[in-house]
């Protein structure tokens, strides 16, 4: 048997030898262009038999600089596909702005897929080049790609609806994946400075709709609403009309205004956009600013009366409007200051109402627009209209499903002996949620329940007290003017 075995391995080593003697005379006998033609024609004749086509999708393509985003997506693709789960060595890459680890095939591992009856073949693959020139890939001599492999007679499948369906399956993994983030615009005179139009943080607001103090079924709405737009891309492209979608947030401070907005995004998933008005030149780059933003996002004004002058510029106030205003302003410094700020900006009423519902704001989809005022009668009837503000909502006082939602959340209870009393208070007597959130929220470890109610309940009692006299001055007043 040993004798068999070497005779065997004696006879291999001889055929490996003849073949390399043989290949040695061929690259002597035939010139480097003869043997280009020669490997160009074999590989046409392989082609009429070889059933199979390939595509490659590179990893770097045109500016070398930009990574394809085809590329990307596949990539995230293929590291969540279930058929991932069957190879053998996988690459972790830390993307920043991502809330995990990103799983990708490693280099020359390959997964097998089924689609619609076609069976293919995923291949990850390196090109290691020889070059020592300089080279813009981040690993100068190692090129990655992707080979995809398919029977020919699927190529119209292939290629028609499966890359098309990896690539969208890939990017829509992809938002799902990232971390939201919150940008707020910087000043057009430090745009060549800074080299970009906004600046970003990580969004990490913890508020949800669970978690949101208001009225359930007001409440409900609003999600029913916000599902409705995120999944009306087809319906807002047969009524031709832009993908977006305004909302105006309206109602006393502390009523849970920006909580509102927080809750949106994290409950969409999207990015937000802190449009600071008095950062803005003029309309141009109001336009700008609009170009830059992604889809899947919420364009954010609060506060939007103390922004610009958005009702003087097109009617003069009245004198007692004046009056009502100058007396707002001293209660109200953080206005006054926006006031005199704004004065640097030329955007105008136009350019908004342009920037909201003109032909800029259909430059990407999937977007919302929210407006918020403290003092909603001050708005130019047209900023407000149905159209560019669609929805408006109403943020009002506590109510005693608002409270009841707090007490869960602040004290961990969802009934008490006390709720009846606060209930009855509350019908008689206005308190925004932060001003409840704020008697009951424990100010120490000694602190239980009761006695975080026992505290709001003597608020409410003054609340109400303060509501009687403040009525009966002005009953005072009154009749003092009518004599």
């Amino acid at each position: 048997m040993v004798a068999v075995k070497g005779e065997l391995w004696s006879q291999v080593g001889s055929i490996i030898a003849s073949l390399m003697f043989v290949y040695a005379m061929f690259k002597e006998c035939f010139p480097y262009q003869l043997r280009g033609y020669l490997g160009r024609y074999s590989h046409k004749m392989v082609n009429l038999v070889y059933p199979y086509v390939q595509i490659t999708f590179h990893e770097y393509t045109g500016e070398r600089f930009n990574r394809s985003e085809v590329y990307g997506a596949i990539r995230t693709y293929l590291g969540a596909c279930p058929a991932s789960t069957l190879a053998k060595r996988l690459r972790a890459h830390d993307i920043k702005d991502n809330k995990s680890l990103i799983l990708s095939m490693d280099d020359d591992e390959e997964i097998t897929e089924e689609f619609q009856g076609a069976k293919l073949w995923w291949t990850s693959c390196k090109h290691v080049t020889k070059s020592q020139s300089f080279s813009f890939y981040p690993a100068s001599d190692e090129k990655r790609y992707y080979r995809l492999t398919f029977h020919r007679r699927y190529k119209d499948l292939i290629t028609g609806s499966y890359i098309n369906y990896v690539v969208q399956q890939g990017k829509d993994m992809a938002v799902r994946n990232r971390q939201l983030k919150l940008y707020t615009n910087n000043s057009s005179d430090d745009w060549y400075g800074k080299g970009t139009r906004w600046s970003h943080v990580a969004f990490e607001h913890p508020a949800t709709f669970q978690k949101l103090a208001m009225d359930l079924k007001k409440k409900e709405e609003i999600i029913n609403d916000l599902d409705k737009f995120r999944l009306g891309k087809d319906y807002y492209s047969k009524i031709g009309k832009a993908w977006k979608r305004g909302y105006l947030l309206y109602g006393p401070p502390g009523t849970g205004k920006s909580s509102m907005i927080a809750a949106m995004a994290n409950y969409l998933e999207y990015d937000i956009y802190d449009l600071e008005l008095t950062a803005v030149k003029d309309n141009t780059d109001l336009k700008k600013l609009l170009i830059d933003t992604s889809n899947k996002s919420i364009i954010v004004i609060e506060d939007i009366d103390c922004s610009l002058d958005l009702t003087g510029q097109r009617n003069k106030k009245k004198d007692d409007e004046k009056d009502e205003d100058d007396e707002e302003k001293k209660k109200d410094p953080i206005r006054k200051r926006f006031e005199e700020e704004n004065k640097k900006s030329k955007v105008t009423l136009s350019g908004l109402l342009n920037f909201i519902d003109g032909i800029w704001s259909a430059c990407g989809g999937e977007r919302l627009i929210v407006f918020t005022t403290n003092y909603v009668h001050k708005l130019d009837p047209a900023l407000v209209r149905r159209g560019r503000m669609d929805k408006h909502i109403e943020l009002s006082y506590c109510c005693f499903e608002a409270f009841k939602v707090l007490a869960y959340n602040y004290l961990d209870i969802d009934s008490h002996h006390l709720f009846e009393k606060i209930k009855c208070l509350l019908e008689e007597t206005d308190m925004t949620p932060a001003d409840v959130a704020e008697n009951l929220m424990p100010k120490s470890v000694t602190e239980d329940a009761e006695t975080c109610l026992k505290k709001l309940i003597e608020a409410l009692e003054l609340a109400k007290e303060e509501a009687q006299k403040k009525a009966e001055r002005n009953t005072v007043t009154n009749l003092i003017k009518k004599k």
